[in-house]
């Protein structure tokens, strides 16, 4: 047991590990889950480390196993975002090659083993250069990308907010700026969830990145505008809102974060780790965030661990099979990735 957190009276939370490979030690990667397995991409292997890892592992939950692709041609990135398109290809958007930040995109075809360079469409207007952004799912060809943008000597004091089409078909993908604005964000996490109350709906929330503790809406779709799914966590989801009921974490959000992961559990987004963006001389944190939309408004709960073992910065967290799994990120000196795999395990 990796450590527990949170309240006293028996309830509380830990990180399990449930395996370890010196192949996932990384951070500041992109982790995701694809056919029930975990792709990762690129990242940083070491702390102080110039040059982010070209190369892709694969990591099988239900055998605890993970394995490198032989695909010549992967990436160079960190500080990037990936999603599913299709249920066969991996995209990379954007992110740091090393020496400037991208608006590319790469695909990885899971079927064929190969990664490909996907070309800008007509129309194309893609943002100046990403890193430390966010990759929403809209559909399966449609992603929301939210973050600060610029180069490597200009930063703008604000973030555009695009829609990324993706077609396969054509390998080609398609920028196009919305026309509104965030607050400049920069490691920020990204959250879809329902909208509560008598008008459904779905809205695209931006947690931390800033020195802000409030979550900023970036995009709302009445009832049907977004693609239905269904639950695929219902025991996680009833431990967390018992949890929750429980009254033993604080009313508090997390302010000042970044490189914090979240995943989105039915209508809860559960963050955990990252930085504070403070002067402190301790920055990396361990505490688990529950972002509860059920009601309206909707309510922060803050749950607190003194285990130093659990400090993350730069990592991912993964759904899957009604587990929340831990993966990467460099722990309290942060300078050493963890090759550890862990499960959420709430004692409810």
């Amino acid at each position: 047991m990796a450590g527990v957190g949170g309240g006293a009276g028996g309830s509380g939370w830990t990180w399990r590990p449930v395996a370890r490979d010196p192949l996932l030690a990384r951070a500041f990667h992109s982790c995701t889950e694809l056919r029930g397995r975990f792709y990762l991409v690129g990242g940083l292997l070491a702390g102080g480390a110039r040059e982010p890892s070209s190369d892709t592992v694969v990591f099988d939950p239900a055998r605890g196993q993970a394995v490198q692709v032989r695909a010549p041609g992967g990436p160079r990135r960190s500080h990037h975002d990936a999603a599913p398109v299709g249920g066969r290809w991996l995209c990379v958007v954007g992110g740091w090659d090393g020496s400037r930040r991208l608006a590319t995109v790469a695909a990885l075809d899971t079927e064929q083993g190969v990664w490909e360079v996907w070309n800008a469409a007509p129309g194309n207007r893609p943002p100046a250069g990403l890193s430390s952004h966010t990759c929403t799912s809209l559909s399966d060809r449609e992603l929301r990308v939210a973050g600060r943008e610029g180069g490597t000597r200009t930063q703008r004091r604000y973030g555009s907010i695009y829609t990324l089409r993706l077609d396969p078909g054509a390998r080609t993908y398609c920028y196009k700026e919305e026309g509104c604005h965030t607050v400049s964000r920069s490691g920020h996490c990204a959250a879809l969830l329902r909208i509560p109350g008598p008008q459904p709906g779905h809205q695209l929330l931006l947690f931390g990145g800033c020195n802000s503790a409030e979550p900023e809406v970036v995009g709302r779709w009445s009832h049907g505008k977004i693609k239905e799914e269904p639950p695929v966590a219902p025991c996680l989801m009833e431990q967390l809102a018992r949890l929750v009921s429980r009254g033993q974490g604080s009313r508090q959000g997390p302010r000042g974060l970044r490189h914090h992961s979240c995943s989105v559990v039915g209508p809860f987004a559960v963050l955990f780790g990252g930085e504070t963006l403070t002067r402190a001389r301790d920055t990396i944190c361990n505490d688990l965030y529950i972002y509860d939309t059920r009601t309206s408004p909707s309510l922060w709960f803050h749950f607190p661990c003194a285990d130093h073992g659990l400090k993350r910065v730069g990592h991912r967290t993964c759904l899957w099979n009604d587990q929340l799994y831990l993966v990467g990120g460099f722990g309290e000196d942060g300078q050493t990735a963890s090759a550890q795999v862990c499960i959420l395990d709430l004692f409810v």
